[in-house]
């Protein structure tokens, strides 16, 4: 998915998640903080297209040397596209996790949910109070 990433909304959850949101769509996938965390990623497992998904429930599962870890829906929706290509090179995830190692795109069902996420200002002082 070559996209300026820039260009849109970006939103954080307090589990390291991000939501890039374009129109109705929300692309996903976790934070550099959460990648580094995690150690090398040495396995993804992605949720089916056409699978819908409330707010907080796990929707893929992100394997590492150091740990297994769920990834949350961070809005409700349907998956309507994923990231076919970590499946055969998980490292993206390590390599580019705010951009290439993004895992699904969601057609959000409630924009409001969106409401409840972190921009990256507040989500920059979440990680560092949760460093420290």
């Amino acid at each position: 998915m070559a996209e300026d990433w820039t260009m849109h909304p970006r939103y954080y959850t307090r589990e390291h998640e991000w939501v890039t949101v374009h129109g109705e769509l929300a692309t996903i996938g976790i934070t550099k903080f959460a990648a580094e965390q995690l150690g090398d990623v040495v396995f993804v497992e992605l949720p089916e297209k056409g699978k819908s998904f409330t707010r907080g429930d796990d929707m893929a599962v992100v394997e590492s040397v150091k740990a297994a870890s769920d990834v949350y829906a961070p809005v409700s929706g349907e998956v309507v596209d994923v990231n076919g290509e970590l499946e055969g090179a998980p490292e993206r995830v390590n390599e580019a996790p705010d951009a290439d190692g993004w895992f699904c795109v969601l057609k959000i069902a409630d924009a409001d949910e969106l409401k409840t996420l972190m921009d990256e200002e507040a989500y920059t002082k979440f990680c560092a109070d949760e460093a420290s």
